[in-house]
């Protein structure tokens, strides 16, 4: 019987005539592409999405941001993987720790896992650069990775994130990379050493502490997981120090907002929506910048009425902000659904000044009035700056409190003084008293 498997040499040339072939069209495309083109298909997704179809493997690929948002699976990819770099490492600034196309290997339940960093710059939009994960497993792992290893990294990023030792403070650069900077914050206030009356400062605390463990009744009343402040008072009256001891309760970091150097409402919806859960969105001085882009259309058209065109443009320039408008609807409108597990705080100098509508149930949750120093916060500020609780002095400087309108931040000045306490309190109420004699007279 007639063998029917062709012979060795049919094969050979074959082989031949194929591999000819191949390299003809290898080399037509080589000299009709050009270089760049060539790169950016073969750097592209779409290659390694082709390249790796007829793998024995599956590769999972983890966009930073999705669908106009930040990715929180790449989130806590971000911080996860740091720890299986080294134990050492910060997971709170993942940036530093994972390079860009360094490989990361990790083993779960009897499964070898390949983790990547890519990036690639984009230059349409902002000139920022896109960043995604890729992670490589064998194709018949892929449901326990989903099922199992997934929900697993998202647990252990969330423990991290609650016990994190270094805080972030992050600006935005509006001229590097179009994004948020970090540094480390490292919050000396707490809410101990605040001068605050002790009623009104448990009441902050367990306003917190609830606002934590409501998730669920944010999800069933069908409303954003957010809580906002406004902050109101005099200068050095300790606005500040209060962002940071929330901070520091919290264990949130601080995005600090500046809103007259975001040139558009797009641009400010997309540094929104990159900011990352259990965050502090900080505008301070609310009532400044963003009047002047809202009032900037009244002015014009007032001044245009008048033939006041130069001064116009002196008052109204085009980069003088967003409107107020654009940042109440991205913190209550439908864009807000990406803003959970955020606290937004506000501070201003003069309430008085601020757009009604920014006041609005479900803008302002908590209103905290920052006056001047009362004889409690004194105590508290001699408690902590000068470790007494008592001293027979204080008699006269709290009756001299009541008279008197002294920030926080004056007494603290005060208190710090060099020398034994009993000197500290007398030249405090000689300062005093010289403020007292000053309102007298101006009187």
């Amino acid at each position: 019987m007639a063998s029917l498997l062709p012979s060795t040499s049919t094969l050979l040339s074959a082989y031949a005539s194929l591999s000819t072939a191949i390299t003809l069209i290898r080399t037509i495309l080589c000299q009709m592409i050009p270089n760049l083109m060539r790169d950016y298909l073969i750097s592209s997704k779409l290659f390694e999405s082709l390249s790796l179809h007829f793998s024995p493997n599956f590769t999972f690929i983890i966009e930073d941001r999705w669908q106009a948002v930040d990715n929180e699976v790449f989130r806590a990819v971000e911080v996860y993987l740091p720890t299986r770099i080294s134990p050492s490492s910060d997971p709170h600034n993942p940036e530093q720790n994972i390079a860009v196309s360094c490989k990361i290997i990790d083993e779960f339940q009897g499964m070898k896992l390949e983790w990547s960093l890519r990036s690639i710059e984009a230059k349409k939009y902002f000139h920022r650069e896109s960043r995604y994960i890729r992670l490589t497993c064998k194709k018949s792992h892929r449901e326990r990775v989903m099922q199992s290893y997934f929900p697993h990294i998202a647990s252990t990023a969330q423990t991290i994130m609650s016990k994190r030792e270094n805080l972030y403070i992050y600006t935005y650069d509006d001229k590097e990379a179009s994004r948020w900077k970090s540094t480390v914050f490292m919050p000396t206030a707490t809410f101990d050493s605040l001068a605050m009356e002790p009623k009104r400062k448990q009441d902050l605390i367990n306003d917190l502490d609830t606002f934590v463990g409501r998730k669920e009744f944010f999800q069933r009343s069908g409303r954003v997981w957010k809580r906002g402040y406004l902050l109101h008072g005099p200068p050095g009256t300790g606005k500040s120090s209060l962002v940071a001891a929330i901070a520091n309760h919290m264990r949130y970091n601080i995005y600090d907002l500046q809103l007259h150097s975001i040139r558009s409402d797009a641009e400010l919806k997309r540094i929104l929506t990159s900011t990352r859960k259990r965050s502090i969105l900080l505008v301070e001085d609310i009532d400044c910048s963003p009047k002047v882009a809202r009032d900037r259309p009244r002015i014009r058209n007032e001044q245009e009425e008048q033939g006041e065109e130069e001064q116009t443009y002196r008052l109204s320039p085009p980069d003088a902000g967003v409107p107020l408008s654009g940042l109440l609807n991205l913190i209550d409108g439908l864009w807000s659904s990406g803003m959970d597990e955020r606290i937004i705080i506000f501070t201003t100098k003069h309430k008085d000044k601020l757009e009604p509508t920014l006041l609005w149930p479900g803008r302002i949750d908590v209103d905290v009035y920052m006056g001047y120093c009362t004889p409690e916060g004194f105590r508290q500020l001699a408690d902590a700056h000068l470790q007494i609780k008592d001293h027979y002095l204080f008699a006269a400087i709290e009756d001299l409190l009541k008279k008197v309108s002294v920030t926080p931040a004056e007494v603290a000045h005060q208190l710090l003084n060099r020398g034994k306490p009993q000197a500290i309190l007398d030249s405090f109420i000689e300062y005093l008293e010289m403020k007292r004699n000053g309102i007298e007279e101006a009187n």
